[in-house]
């Protein structure tokens, strides 16, 4: 029961990857705040926790907004301190060489991948460098790295929000706070089974792996890890 008692704020944990972070919190003690835009989203993970519900609080929330991950963060820390921060807010778009992709597409990618990072940032770093103490991860891709032909406003996006939480990650270094990205691969969830039926998915990342890296980081076993970006792959 690493995070007994331990205040944790998933951005986005009505996702499949979001539920499976939640979920490993909730079963290691920690009291989860869940931030997402529709509260209905919340029921399946609530049934999901089972007699660990009572540790679970949604709060309905935009991460991208400012003022809404503040909000957000001002309710994962109520009555107490803010210990983690974990995001894993995003969306994808490709299919296409970037010579053809719609004009709007990498300003949509930036909104989806770089804005929620960026907010949470702002709201959370204040208050945890004034505690003393906490731990931020962000869920970024193993796209951000190296040429990604077909997706790459998506993979621009990533990489930008890697550069941003490492450039975080020095500013709090020496502060208490420790900020950490995953790079996790294609992921082995409904929503891709269905994008892609016909594909190998040994080598997809399970989202239970990825999830127990996150808890890994946000731990204190992690103490001495702070400006890393971890990839994550299937072990096929």
């Amino acid at each position: 029961m690493r995070f007994t008692d331990r205040n944790v704020l998933v951005a986005g944990g009505t996702g499949a990857l979001g539920q499976a972070i939640s979920l490993a919190f909730l079963a290691e003690g920690a009291r989860v705040t869940v931030a997402g835009r529709r509260a209905s989203e919340a029921d399946g993970l609530a049934r999901a926790a089972g007699n660990a519900r009572d540790h679970l609080v949604f709060v309905s929330a935009d991460v991208a907004d400012p003022a809404q991950a503040a909000h957000a963060v001002a309710e994962a820390a109520r009555g107490g301190s803010l210990d983690a921060v974990v995001n894993a807010v995003g969306a994808w778009a490709g299919g296409s060489p970037v010579y053809e992709e719609a004009p709007e597409t990498l300003a949509r990618m930036i909104a989806a991948n770089l804005a929620p990072g960026h907010a949470l940032l702002r709201a959370a770093l204040p208050p945890m460098i004034r505690q003393g103490g906490g731990v931020i991860v962000e869920v970024a891709s193993l796209a951000a790295v190296g040429a990604q032909p077909g997706q790459a406003s998506y993979a621009a996006s990533k990489a930008a929000v890697v550069a941003l939480f490492l450039a975080a990650a020095d500013e709090a270094r020496g502060r208490g706070v420790r900020v950490n990205v995953v790079l996790p691969g294609t992921m082995d969830t409904p929503a891709n089974r269905v994008a892609m039926p016909d594909a190998d998915r040994r080598g997809w990342a399970r989202t239970e792996d990825v999830a127990a890296a996150i808890l890994f980081l946000c731990s204190d076993a992690a103490r001495a890890v702070t400006g890393a970006a971890i990839p994550i792959r299937g072990a096929g």
